[in-house]
């Protein structure tokens, strides 16, 4: 240290000392001239382009992240004359020796120093610089490809800038210390283990990201629902790591990608490609309002638009089924006659075929359900012409306010359980 001090007193301190601080005033001029006057023009020519793709990348900040490696060649090319070591001597200079006994080793070590840190720099600054370009990338490729939906690559892409940042943080690592990347690298068999424990996510999710996207499962805009993970929405991004869904109450869930394959899910996507949407409702009837109908109402339904045709049908055929010799004078013929409830299935039917908002071309049904205590359930099961979620809904509700009204002309009610209303009337008075 001694020697170290009285080297330095020998020698023109002052010269360094300037020299850094001429070459700290050249970095600064250098990175405003990069971001100002280069960074600018960048704009204005991407301004005056018709094509986004430019502005894709500027947005990302690709330049911004090129423009930091000015400000850092400059300090790689001028410290050794900073600090008046020549280049001959920085090109043949051993590792750097932490505690110098000389000026010259003193310079030296401090100009072995800042380059490598200003060459680490530049490897950090193009990094980041790819990453937006990847990024920007995605941008592009959503914006310009309509089937960007059915075929996303951001997994691919993040998957390129975790090996891109792995490869550099060893670039890094061996430009500090001097030492080949190969001698880094061929310590990470040992390490194999444990990076498969710390990278299984990652690992997991890439592997499910090629399934998802081979296999078509999920697109952005699908509808999909993952109970176990309390999501129900709609996909709004496809990540390497997480698949986000926003729900109809306008949270968003973050579902790891792999859970879509190791955990089931539904998707609405057919139903949507369908154009039908499933309608499937019962209306439970009073059993004791079920009946034969009369001869009055036979002939008072058959003015119905949707069952004249089925009355006189029905008709010809309970007149020729009922025409038949019975043995005993003393029995009763048994006769087919109408039910208020079997004519109402009948007219729903009809009324549903009929319906401009019910899709023809898929299931209808009229079926009754097994009867229990709350009557006797006759479900409508069809599909509306219309998958939009608000339209749906006031396409069901007209079909079944329309119907409930219509149970009175048929002399059939709904089952309800009592109210207090009901039970208050059954007081006495």
């Amino acid at each position: 240290m001694q020697d170290l001090l009285s080297s330095l007193a020998a020698h023109d301190w002052l010269w360094a000392v300037g020299g850094l601080l001429s070459l700290i005033v050249l970095a600064w001029v250098t990175n405003v001239v990069a971001r100002r006057m280069i960074l600018g023009l960048v704009h204005r020519v991407a301004s005056r382009t018709k094509s986004t793709w430019d502005d894709r990348i500027i947005e990302r900040r690709v330049f911004h992240q090129l423009a930091k490696v000015a400000p850092a060649l400059v300090t790689y090319a001028g410290i050794g004359w900073a600090l008046g070591v020549g280049p001959d001597v920085l090109a043949g200079a051993p590792a750097v020796d932490l505690q110098p006994t000389t000026w010259e080793g003193f310079m030296l070590a401090g100009a072995t120093l800042v380059r490598r840190v200003s060459l680490a720099w530049v490897v950090v600054a193009l990094t980041t610089a790819a990453g937006g370009l990847l990024s920007a990338l995605n941008d592009i490729y959503t914006e310009s490809y309509s089937g960007a939906g059915n075929r996303p690559i951001k997994g691919y892409l993040q998957v390129t800038s975790l090996f891109l940042y792995a490869a550099a943080g060893i670039v890094v690592v061996s430009i500090l210390a001097d030492r080949s990347p190969v001698v880094f690298l061929s310590g990470l068999g040992a390490l194999t283990a444990v990076l498969m424990l710390v990278f299984r996510d990652t690992i997991l999710s890439l592997v499910a990201s090629v399934q998802i996207m081979s296999n078509d499962m999920i697109r952005i805009g699908d509808w999909v629902e993952m109970p176990q993970a309390n999501a129900d929405g709609d996909v709004i991004d496809i990540a390497l790591h997480t698949v986000k869904i926003q729900n109809w109450d306008k949270t968003i869930s973050a579902v790891p990608t792999h859970k879509f394959i190791s955990e089931s899910f539904k998707n609405w996507r057919g139903m949507s490609e369908s154009g039908g949407r499933r309608i499937r409702r019962s209306i439970h009837l009073d059993m004791n309002s079920i009946h034969f109908l009369s001869d009055e109402d036979v002939a008072r339904l058959a003015r119905f638009e949707f069952l004249h045709d089925y009355m006189r049908g029905k008709h010809e055929e309970l007149e020729a089924a009922n025409v038949r010799d019975v043995a005993g004078e003393n029995v009763v013929p048994e006769q087919r006659r109408l039910t208020n409830v079997g004519t109402f299935r009948a007219y729903v039917l009809h009324y549903l075929r009929n319906h401009p908002k019910v899709h023809q071309g898929m299931t209808l049904l009229v079926r009754q359900r097994p009867s229990g205590p709350q009557g006797l359930p006759l479900e409508i099961y069809c599909f509306s012409n219309d998958t939009n979620w608000g339209n749906y809904e006031a396409i069901q509700a007209d079909i079944f306010d329309h119907l409930i009204a219509s149970l009175s002309e048929f002399g059939l009610r709904v089952f309800q359980e009592p109210t207090g209303s009901d039970l208050k009337a059954l007081r006495p008075s």
